[in-house]
């Protein structure tokens, strides 16, 4: 289990990396999407993983006002949907006559020049509003979502692996303890896990501690559509105040 975990952390370190240095406006700054998914690429990424943790160049994550929430319907239309000011309350702007506050993710923006997320008009920034949705050979499975800032691309990792490597129903996915990797070695990680796991991943070289804070390891929603569309299966976040409900 925890050489899993380990290799778990130790790639979404690389991606994540990546993702900072190259990850801008689309229309402005395209990310090399190509080069970054070549055989050739991976496999030189591949082969940093290694027993011990490494380095990986990373900001700070941000702690912002983030909501996820999914929805289907008898007729097979799923939505996936994240709405977040960011921040708490966002740019502290509010629409006149429309009582709803503007979000500030510009504060994504880097001022480093020449950086292709480097700030400017007419641009979005790198962000990490990640509404998901899972298919199986071109067909719908269903949408989810794991929410909180830098964790969303990592519990979208863990929720799919549990999905799917392991065959869990939504909530028992959703229920799963989770690791978070903050930044440099520094990992928290769900008590669930063990002290046998910890300690395993503190010979490995990470920074090891218990989650303080539950909400580090983000809240989430998913509905998996049921194999020839019948019916679905819903699970919440046990670690937020969501739940899962039919109309």
């Amino acid at each position: 289990m925890a050489h899993r975990v380990h290799l778990q952390i130790e790639a979404m370190k690389l991606g994540l990396a990546d993702a900072h240095a190259h990850v801008a406006d689309p229309e402005l700054a395209p990310a090399p999407v190509a080069a970054l998914l070549s055989p050739a690429y991976v496999a030189s990424r591949r082969v940093l993983l290694t027993e011990v943790a490494a380095e990986a160049v990373a900001g700070e994550p941000t702690r912002g006002g983030t909501v996820y929430l999914c929805a289907a319907d008898t007729d097979g239309w799923m939505v996936s949907l994240i709405q977040s000011n960011y921040l708490g309350f966002g740019s502290f702007v509010v629409v006149p006559g429309f009582g709803f506050g503007l979000q500030n993710r510009g504060s994504g923006f880097t001022l480093a020049e020449g950086h292709p997320n480097e700030v400017g008009p007419r641009k979005r920034p790198f962000h990490t509003i990640i509404p998901g949705f899972l298919t199986r050979g071109g067909e719908p499975v269903g949408p989810f979502g794991v929410m909180g800032g830098h964790m969303q691309p990592q519990g979208h990792v863990q929720l799919v692996m549990s999905s799917v490597d392991l065959g869990l129903d939504p909530q028992a996915a959703l229920d799963a303890p989770r690791w978070y990797w903050d930044a440099g070695r520094r990992v928290l990680v769900e008590p669930e896990f063990g002290a046998e796991v910890v300690d395993d991943l503190r010979r490995r070289g990470h920074d090891a501690r218990a989650v303080g804070d539950r909400s580090v390891v983000g809240n989430g929603q998913a509905i998996w559509r049921r194999p020839g569309g019948r019916g679905y299966v819903a699970g919440s976040e046990v670690r937020a105040d969501g739940h899962a409900a039919c109309y």
